[in-house]
């Protein structure tokens, strides 16, 4: 039975989850959850250590307590504020013939010799989105394949280094290793996506406290990445400005805003800033307005990025928002009209065993993901942060691969060993074949 501990640095809180995975039955199941205020933290980067840190602690203390374990290392999320794509190509020969786990790594690694990494980053993540064998190409996966030539085209998510290490220290204060880092829009997808939307192309965004995560899906594999440093705040932000009242009933405006609308409310009464005992009446409907347009802009410059992307077009299955941005009232309906009459659908964490009831909700998404990315679910091949080799295969399946490759090349070592042998002529051959000679 392994532990698997999940930490979620968000801007707005922090969360930490640990489940207990067994490989055997490929049942994961969480134990222990921890929820804390994020400090430290502003649009999805880490602007103090110290504070940081404090976070993630109270965070993983309240886990530990529940889950009744120690772990030391965590699967963490980093944002793409931090990150960029690249894409980049592969190729390699096939001396055998036949492609094993050990050809397709090496493909892969090619490929990723290939890219052109800027020099203040470094590899996130590498997962291929395209194998040709020959001139067979979209296989989705080549293991097994008869073939002479091998080509792989990957999908590179690299992160500052600064970013990295900055995360590393927060960690590491925190009392905790790193295990591996995964890009946050990844994870999110792991945890919301179905296969058929991973197939058919969706455009995953997971929208937070102060920013949102923007991953492309086509044909199961991630495609693109990007973000955009807006979120739920932004609209607190520009209720307390527009009111001139504080950001605590500025933040209670916005969550009741539902209520408010279902009960037909005209005026609402709120503080005003510097004078909290002094009250003042707010119009719903400039409370409307507000919303509103902080709301189109982000969903208009959200569309802006999925067509930047160039994969529009192959958008089947449409738009899945996640994220805590989604429990806006009637966010789904709003959506809609702003992605060219893509379907839009808001994206609920798949069940997990265990203390899932209270983290059903899409702002849990990303951390569930993780936890998911450590079971490997979704997994084909892929380099990770650590750049080790990760397959869905297990270890022993991979050295079963191998040792089979060392067979076939010994027993070929034999039959040659063996056909030599015949060939070379014996003692009585070479005696008459002197004696022909003398005669």
């Amino acid at each position: 039975m392994k532990n698997i501990l999940a930490i979620d640095l968000g801007s707005y809180e922090t969360t930490a989850i640990i489940a207990n995975y067994d490989e055997n039955t490929d049942n994961l199941s969480i134990s222990g959850v921890g929820i804390a205020k994020s400090k430290g933290v502003k649009k999805g980067a880490i602007t103090n250590i110290d504070q940081a840190s404090k976070s993630i602690k109270q965070a993983l203390n309240d886990a530990k307590r529940v889950a009744g374990v120690e772990v030391s290392k965590a699967i963490v999320a980093m944002s793409s504020a931090y990150t960029k794509s690249i894409t980049s190509y592969g190729i390699v020969n096939i001396p055998e013939n036949e492609i094993t786990i050990k050809e397709i790594n090496r493909a892969i690694n090619t490929a990723l010799y290939n890219a052109n990494i800027p020099a203040d980053y470094q590899l996130l993540q590498a997962i291929p989105y395209d194998f040709k064998v020959d001139d067979l190409s979209e296989i989705e996966d080549p293991a097994g394949m008869s073939g002479s030539r091998l080509e792989v085209s990957l999908h590179l998510i690299v992160a500052q280094k600064s970013g990295i290490e900055n995360l590393k220290k927060t960690l590491k204060q925190a009392g905790l290793e790193i295990e591996n880092i995964v890009a946050a829009g990844y994870a999110s997808g792991l945890a919301v996506l179905n296969e058929d939307e991973k197939e058919l192309g969706v455009a995953l965004i997971d929208i937070g406290a102060t920013t949102s995560d923007l991953a492309i899906f086509i044909n199961k594999c991630i495609r693109h990445t990007d973000y955009l440093g807006v979120g739920s705040h932004h609209i607190t932000n520009d209720l307390s400005m527009a009111l001139h009242t504080p950001l605590s009933d500025a933040e209670a405006i916005k969550i009741n805003f539902e209520e408010y609308v279902k009960n037909d409310t005209d005026l609402i009464e709120i503080s005003v800033i510097g004078s909290e005992e002094e009250k003042q009446k707010a119009s719903i409907t400039t409370i409307t307005q507000v919303i509103s347009a902080r709301i189109e802009e982000t969903f208009l410059l959200l569309n802006k990025e999925i067509e930047e992307s160039g994969l529009k077009n192959k958008i089947g299955a449409g738009v899945v928002l996640t994220g805590g941005f989604t429990n806006f009232y009637n966010i789904k309906e709003i959506a809609s009209s702003f992605f060219d009459n893509l379907p839009v659908r808001v994206g609920i964490p798949k069940k997990i065993d265990g203390l899932f009831e209270n983290l059903k909700a899409p702002q849990f998404s990303t951390a569930l993901g993780l936890l998911l990315y450590g079971k490997k679910e979704g997994l084909t091949y892929e380099i990770d942060s650590n750049r080790q080799f990760r397959s869905r295969y297990t270890l022993s399946e991979i050295q079963h691969h191998s040792q089979k490759e060392e067979e076939k090349i010994k027993e070929k070592e034999e039959l040659v060993e063996i056909v030599t042998k015949k060939k070379e002529p014996g003692l009585i051959q070479r005696f008459k074949t002197w004696l022909s000679n003398l005669f």
